[in-house]
């Protein structure tokens, strides 16, 4: 009887929550003038991703324009899914499909919705210096001591070193490379540092991305298809997104942002500008792109 009635009692409780949750939704400050979307809203940032800071910081920058209350709110790549899941983020606009973040997408997809993809023309790539004297992963097992033996990468959980380990390395026989993970930033110093020394260097890396405007590099011919082809980046939102936020998943599932636009876009940010104050930054971008900017929510 005991163990029943703290069933009962746990169930009731979850009600209790379930209907106190309802409330504070339907209670939620809404953004007016015809609006009904709630306000406050949040953006889950990937660390280290920079198209998705970029587009983050765009779209920051037109719904606080807007009238809402956006927040960027920076994490790894599965806190960001299992957040998005369990509504602590309200959206996302870096979720690599159909292949990178496939484990992801499938393990929390009872939990979170697909918005859209803003660009298909996102790719998985090997990078080395452009004077390295080897143009393709089939010649790379052979001048290993070149590298110094090392392959450098980012996260451990990345979508792109998941590819590597799996395929990259076993189809290519790079087993005898040392995998270097820790962080994009990591990566970025390393390939800074051996870029000023005149050293050859191979790393993981994505197109789009700011340092290819600012450093010499070549990608790797990639004969095998192991890094898969190209793919889109999609705005992914918690399950109750369209509820709550019925008008911005209209502008979200509408958005569309090419190379061109996201490269110009990044290079202000990053190549451009020494700091991590975006926002003045951001708005003088959409300042010169005004027309395109005002599309996305026409």
């Amino acid at each position: 009887m005991k163990t029943r009635s703290k069933s009962i009692f746990a169930l009731g409780a979850v009600g209790v929550l379930a209907l106190s949750g309802c409330a504070g939704s339907a209670d939620a400050e809404t953004v007016g003038n015809g609006n009904d979307d709630q306000k406050d809203i949040s953006i889950a940032v990937f660390n280290g991703w920079d198209e998705g800071v970029a587009s983050s910081e765009l779209w920051k920058a037109i719904l606080d324009e807007k009238g809402y209350n956006a927040e960027l709110e920076y994490a790894d790549v599965a806190p960001v899914f299992s957040g998005l899941s369990t509504g602590d983020y309200d959206f996302t606009l870096d979720v690599w499909a159909p292949d990178t973040h496939a484990t992801y997408i499938d393990k929390y997809k009872d939990g979170i919705t697909d918005l859209g993809a803003w660009n298909d023309e996102a790719s998985l790539t090997i990078a080395v210096n452009e004077d390295a004297p080897i143009d393709s992963l089939t010649e790379l097992a052979a001048n290993a001591d070149l590298f110094n033996n090392r392959i450098v990468g980012i996260e451990p959980g990345a979508g792109l070193t998941k590819a590597v380990t799996e395929k990259v390395i076993p189809t290519y026989g790079l087993e005898g490379m040392e995998f270097l993970t820790s962080s994009t930033a990591a990566m970025l110093t390393e390939l800074t540092a051996a870029t000023d020394n005149g050293e050859n260097i191979v790393v993981t890396l994505w197109q789009p991305h700011w340092v290819y405007s600012a450093l010499p590099l070549k990608n790797l011919e990639d004969p095998e298809g192991a890094l898969g082809d190209a793919e889109g980046l999609h705005a992914y939102g918690k399950s109750e997104f369209k509820t709550d936020f019925p008008q911005a998943a209209e502008w979200l599932g509408n958005y569309k942002m090419d190379l061109d636009q996201l490269g110009s876009l990044e290079n202000a940010m990053f190549v451009e500008y020494d700091g991590d104050d975006f926002g003045p930054i951001v708005a003088k971008w959409i300042e010169d792109n005004q027309e395109y900017v005002d599309s996305l929510t026409s």
